[in-house]
C-alpha cells in the first residue's frame, strides 16, 4: 500500500527462531480432485497459525497482525481482525467445520462492540470495512445482530457525512483505502444489502465532491489522495484509478451521466500517462519522483488499475476498456514473475503488495476471457507463493517484507491485505475453481 510508512513504530529486524524451528513448505500442486486439495489443506494450515494468535478482547476475539506484537491488534480490514473474520467466513463455506464459523462469530461480537469507538470512516481503515465484514457475517449466519451492525455503521457514516461544496466527505482524503472513495463504494453496497436508497444517495453526494476537488491533466481529470500530500499517486489504492471506479460504479447504479464522464475524464489521464506500447499497459508509482517506478501489485500496478478499465467496460460495454484490462494483464505476464523480483515486486506475497493479488487478478480474467494463460498464471504464482511459506507446528505462515523501502522489517502477519488470511482467501478462491464450488466473498472495490 505505503512504501514509506512503517507496519509498526516498534523496529523489527527478522522474525527470531525461523531458521531453527520451521521448515520452508513443500507442497506438491496437483489437479484437486477427490480428497486431494492442496489448496484447501494450505488455507486450513494458515487458518490454524493465525488461531496461535488469538486473544480474548471483551466479548470475543481478535487477532493481532504480528502476533509477537499486541499491539498491532486492529479494526482496519487491511491488516487487522476484520480481515480474519472474513478468511473463517469463508473457510467454513468450503469445510463446513463449525469451529471455523465459531471463531468467526466471536470476531465478529468484538467488531460490534466498537462501532461507535472506531474514528475512522474508510473502507479498508475504519468503519466501512467494519460495516461490511460484519454484513457479511450476517450473510453466513443469519443473526440479525450483525445486520443491525452493519447498519449502524452504515448510519454513523450518514451522521459524520459534512456537507462540502457540492457534496459530502468524511476527511480530505480521497482514495480507496481510508478516504471517501472506498467510504462511497460501502454505502453503495449497503444500499443494495440493507436495501436502503438513502446511503446511495449519499454515496452520490461524495462522488459530487470527489468530482469538485479533481484537478486538469494531459486531457483529462486526476485526484490527490490528500491536497496536503506532495506526492500524487494515478494508480488504484491511493490514486486516480480508485477514485475513477468508485464513479463509474456510481454511474452504473445511479445512470446520472457527470459520474461516467468524470471517470472517463480520469481515465483519459491514465491512459495518457501509461507506458503503453499497443500490447501492455504500466503505469508509474507517484510523480513527482517515482515516474520510473512501476509496480506490479493490487495498490500500484496493472493488478488494482486493470479493475478499474474492467469496470468502464461493464458500465459502457465499449470493448475498448476490455482491451486496456488486457494490456494490464500482458504485462504482467511477460514482467517475468514470479520467478524475476523487480523494483515493484519485492519480498511479498500478500494481497496488496505481491502475488496474491495478482494471482487474484489473474483468475478473474481467466473467468470474463476463459483465455488458460490466466489461469496457468494464477497457478504458477500460488506455487511459488506456497514454496515461500514457513510451517511448523503452529501452522502456515509467510514472513515478508510489506515495505519496499524496508526489505529488512520482516513479518509475518495475520490479517487480510498483508498477512495470511488474505493468502488464505486466495487459496480457497483456487480450490473453488478446481474443485468447481462457487465463491462468494466480494470486496466493494472487485468488479469481478
Amino acid at each position: 500500500m505505503n512504501d514509506t510508512i512503517p507496519f509498526s513504530n516498534q523496529p523489527r529486524g527478522g522474525v527470531p527462531g525461523i531458521a531453527v524451528t520451521a521448515m520452508v513448505l513443500a507442497l506438491t500442486l496437483v489437479p484437486v480432485g477427490g480428497a486431494d486439495r492442496p489448496y484447501l489443506d494450505a488455507a486450513r494450515q494458515a487458518a490454524r497459525w493465525i488461531a496461535s494468535s488469538a486473544v480474548r478482547s471483551g466479548p470475543g476475539l481478535s487477532w493481532p497482525a504480528d502476533p509477537r506484537d499486541p499491539g498491532t491488534t486492529s479494526l482496519a480490514l487491511y491488516n487487522g481482525s476484520p480481515g480474519v473474520v472474513l478468511f473463517l467466513l469463508e473457510l467454513h463455506r468450503a469445510t463446513r467445520d463449525s469451529a471455523y464459523l465459531t471463531d468467526a462469530k466471536s470476531g465478529a461480537h468484538v467488531l460490534l462492540a466498537s462501532l461507535d469507538r472506531e474514528s475512522g470512516t474508510g473502507l479498508y481503515e475504519g468503519l466501512a470495512g467494519l460495516g461490511f465484514t460484519l454484513q457479511e457475517t450476517f450473510k453466513a449466519t443469519g443473526d440479525q445482530r450483525y445486520r443491525d451492525g452493519a447498519a449502524r455503521a452504515a448510519d454513523l457514516l450518514r451522521q459524520r457525512a459534512t456537507r462540502i461544496g457540492r457534496g459530502v466527505e468524511w476527511s480530505a482524503t480521497t482514495d480507496i483505502i481510508s478516504g471517501n472513495a472506498g467510504t462511497g463504494l460501502f454505502l453503495l453496497y449497503a444500499a443494495h444489502e440493507l436495501a436502503t436508497p438513502a446511503y446511495r444517495d449519499l454515496a452520490a453526494q461524495a462522488g459530487e465532491r470527489l468530482i469538485e476537488v479533481a484537478r486538469p491533466e494531459a486531457g483529462g481529470l486526476k485526484w490527490a489522495m490528500d491536497p496536503a500530500l506532495p506526492r500524487l499517486m494515478p494508480n488504484f489504492s491511493h490514486g486516480t484509478a480508485g477514485i475513477v471506479y468508485f464513479l463509474a460504479t456510481l454511474y452504473q447504479q445511479t445512470r446520472q451521466r457527470p459520474f461516467l464522464d468524470a471517470a472517463l475524464a480520469g481515465a483519459r489521464y491514465l491512459q495518457a500517462v501509461a507506458s503503453a506500447d499497443g500490447e501492455t499497459c504500466l503505469i508509474f508509482h507517484n510523480e513527482p519522483d517515482g515516474k520510473d517506478l512501476f509496480y506490479l501489485g493490487w495498490c500500484h500496478g496493472p493488478a488494482g488499475t486493470a479493475r478499474t478499465f474492467y469496470r468502464l467496460y461493464q458500465a459502457t460495454g465499449d470493448r475498448s476498456w476490455l482491451e486496456w484490462t488486457k494490456k494490464s494483464a500482458r504485462a504482467l505476464l511477460a514482467s517475468g514473475i514470479p520467478e524475476k523480483r523487480t523494483p515493484g515486486y519485492w519480498n511479498n506475497v500478500g494481497q496488496c503488495c505481491g502475488s496474491a493479488g495478482i494471482a487474484d487478478f489473474s483468475l478473474s480474467l481467466y473467468r470474463v476471457t476463459r483465455e488458460k494463460a490466466y489461469l496457468d498464471f494464477a497457478e504458477r504464482l500460488t506455487a511459488d507463493l506456497l514454496r515461500r511459506g514457513v510451517q511448523d507446528q503452529s501452522g502456515l505462515r509467510w514472513v515478508q517484507a510489506e515495505h519496499r523501502t524496508r526489505p529488512e522489517l520482516l513479518v509475518a502477519q495475520t490479517g487480510l491485505m498483508q498477512g495470511s488470511a488474505g493468502i488464505g482467501l486466495w487459496l480457497l478462491r483456487l480450490d473453488a475453481q478446481q474443485a468447481g464450488r462457487k465463491d462468494t466473498l466480494q470486496l466493494p472495490d472487485s468488479p469481478f
